[in-house]
């Protein structure tokens, strides 16, 4: 008669397969997680900050291609709109920077993230190369860097709602 060693189906256990590597990758992890939201929330109010506050001084490179983004807007000329603009990217800047008032911050966010795509729409010629959607201008990579920083405001209103 033979007997086989019984051996665990499941998963190893943590503590048994625990080397230098698994902890460094457990310390890493455990400080991503605990500054990770919080470096998301500051790192989008600093960008806010700092575009917004280009546009409010007449510094930002970007003037002409908000201006040309809204001009079929009746009423909307770019001398008051981009500084207002900028004001705005401030003051929601500001309060992502505090961490308070987010539930009406993030969804505004989101709804000026996707407000910048109307570049793709309002100005073709000026966002991609020759027409072509799979080449874009330094433009169009600037419009569709937002990508990115919509789904850090999805990611981190989502997070808001499980606190």
């Amino acid at each position: 008669m033979t007997t086989t060693e019984s051996r665990p189906t499941g998963p190893p256990n943590h503590r048994a397969s625990v080397g230098p590597a698994r902890t460094a990758e457990r310390a890493v992890v455990d400080l991503a997680a605990r500054f990770g939201v919080p470096a998301l929330r500051v790192s989008l109010a600093i960008t806010f900050l700092w575009f917004g506050a280009l546009k409010i001084t007449n510094a930002t490179p970007v003037a002409d291609l908000v201006a040309g983004t809204v001009g079929w807007i009746p009423g909307v000329e770019a001398a008051w709109f981009v500084p207002f603009l900028g004001a705005v990217e401030v003051a929601l800047g500001a309060v992502l920077l505090v961490g308070k008032g987010l539930r009406v911050v993030l969804p505004l966010l989101a709804a000026h993230l996707a407000g910048t795509f109307l570049t793709l729409v309002t100005q073709p010629a000026v966002a991609f190369q020759d027409g072509n959607v799979l080449m874009l201008t330094t433009e169009g990579e600037f419009v569709i860097k937002n990508l990115v920083l919509l789904s850090a405001v999805l990611v981190l209103y989502g997070l808001r709602g499980r606190r």
